[in-house]
């Protein structure tokens, strides 16, 4: 019996994690990407000779589905992940202070560390303990967190020095853009499930490395052809027009794409099962690359507080990467602009960096980071009307804010759609 062939359309981490899975499973699969880079918001490019990433992406300890992915690339030997939480905060007004796990029960893990906290002061320190205690009760109906926040007495200082230097930049949103329930379960899953958990990890290769090697293990790979539109009558083979007007028939398909493109794709989504795919907001990201002469800064990667640079990751001595998270107001600056007000926020933040001179900068923008779903619209699953057509993407529902993580756990989802269907599709042809 024939191998069945299945098109995953979408090059970013959850269209190949789908594509590895489903490859592993004895599919034959066959991979379409838009662009001539795979990795979708998670890739790399050259920039003056040098091989950057589009933005610094990190991963938590708590991110065992890409972890995993990683690993089964072959490619395990390049996470560097903490032992234990810890985080160096940063403020031009003064020293830096460290948060860091004890190794005692959450929420005591951190608490403790909040005594030498030096950037929040006695009552702040107890309001952020209040609140991680009262974690666990969850939140009201459509309440935000920023509502949340002030429903628990979360002071202006606390929110300046804890909640927004850590979860502006974990959801990609204002606090109160955020749904509360969002914001608590990265609260749960992260900072409250232990020091293990919210352990801080990077790849110490170019992004673009982990999407080579998935797409190695795959029969076909397209770059730079764009899908158009794809065709699933009833439980049928599919047919995916690319642009230009060629065709491909295929057993099933895994839409790996951005909510807008899959709405263009199939042309009428709720005839195929799924809720609303309109309204969906982009959340955009944008990260600033500088090279300096002042070699290594000291540290890997540091919380930069009341800047529009959250966090400055050291990917190499002399080369920084600033990330600027909720980057409504930055996305469409000049570049030269962008690199300046960088420099300047991690000149007055950084001690060692007194005196440096910039060589050079650069600027990366993702307009289209991550996304947010209307209110009251839920975010569609893996499985769709048809058998042989699933969905991944980071935005879909996973349980997972928009992540790394949540990538990975959708295109793991949406290859056993298809295995699923697959079987129920042999069982109605027996």
């Amino acid at each position: 019996m024939a191998r069945q062939r299945v098109a995953v359309i979408g090059g970013g981490l959850a269209g190949l994690a789908a594509a590895v899975d489903l490859k592993e499973a004895g599919w034959e699969v066959v991979l379409f990407e838009r662009s001539r880079l795979l990795g979708g918001r998670a890739t790399s490019f050259t920039v003056g000779g040098v091989e950057v990433d589009n933005g610094q992406h990190v991963f938590l300890g708590c991110f065992t589905e890409f972890q995993d992915f990683v690993r089964r690339l072959g490619l395990g030997h390049t996470l560097r992940l903490q032992d234990r939480f810890e985080a160096l905060v940063l403020s031009r007004r003064g020293p830096g202070s460290r948060l860091r796990a004890a190794p005692l029960p959450p929420p005591w893990h951190l608490l403790v560390s909040f005594l030498s906290y030096r950037h929040l002061g006695w009552r702040a320190k107890a309001q952020v303990a209040r609140a991680l205690f009262r974690a666990r009760r969850g939140a009201s109906p459509g309440e935000t967190f920023d509502a949340w926040l002030e429903r628990l007495g979360q002071g202006a200082e606390a929110r300046r020095a804890f909640w927004e230097p850590f979860f502006v930049p974990a959801l990609n949103a204002p606090l109160d853009r955020v749904g509360a329930g969002e914001a608590l379960f990265v609260l749960r899953t992260a900072f409250l499930a232990g020091g293990e958990a919210a352990r801080i990890g990077y790849c110490t290769v170019p992004l673009a490395r982990l999407a080579a090697a998935a797409a190695a293990r795959l029969d076909r790979v397209v770059l730079a052809r764009p899908v158009v539109s794809v065709e699933v009558p009833g439980d049928e083979r599919a047919v995916v027009v690319l642009a230009g007007g060629d065709q491909v028939t295929v057993d099933a398909v895994v839409a790996a794409v951005p909510p807008p493109q899959l709405a263009r794709l199939l042309g009428r989504p709720e005839s195929y099962g799924l809720p609303p795919l309109g309204g969906y907001a982009p959340r955009p990201i944008v990260d600033v690359h500088l090279w300096h002469d002042r070699g290594s800064v000291g540290f890997d990667f540091a919380a930069l507080l009341e800047s529009p640079v959250q966090w400055v990751f050291q990917k190499a001595p002399g080369y920084l990467c600033c990330s600027l998270s909720a980057a409504d107001r930055s996305i469409s600056r000049p570049v030269d602009e962008l690199v300046r007000e960088a420099w300047d926020e991690v000149r007055a933040a950084v001690p060692s960096l007194g005196g440096a001179s910039l060589l050079r900068g650069w600027a990366t923008r993702t307009p289209e980071a991550t996304y947010a779903p209307p209110d009251g619209v839920p975010r569609p699953g893996p499985a769709t009307a048809r058998a042989n057509l699933a969905v991944a993407g980071s935005w879909t529902d996973t349980g997972w804010p928009d992540t790394m993580e949540s990538a990975i756990r959708s295109g793991r989802a949406a290859a056993r759609s298809l295995a699923r269907g697959a079987g129920r599709v042999a069982c109605a042809m027996s």
